[in-house]
């Protein structure tokens, strides 16, 4: 497509929210803000999700960042149960 990360091209998001969703409560409300907090990660990108879209490149480093961010949002998940 000529472009570094086409914005139609969404495998990346949809990849890395069913990684997240393979842990998620199997509730309505549990998806949900697993959702939230994942797209909140994935577009505010805080460090180090910044510094992995910035500096990898090509397919993986589409693929990376979101990856991370799912990462992080599993963390906010088991922190969340722990505190429950």
């Amino acid at each position: 497509m000529g472009i570094a990360d086409p914005s139609p091209v969404v495998w990346d998001e949809i990849v890395a929210f069913w990684l997240v969703l393979l842990v998620t409560p199997a509730t309505f409300a549990g998806q949900l803000w697993a959702f939230i907090v994942f797209r909140f990660f994935d577009m505010v990108k805080p460090p180090p999700i910044r510094y992995f879209d910035r500096r990898m490149k090509g397919g993986f480093g589409i693929m990376f960042d979101d990856l991370v961010a799912a990462f992080f949002t599993l963390l906010m998940i088991a922190l969340w149960r722990m505190t429950v």
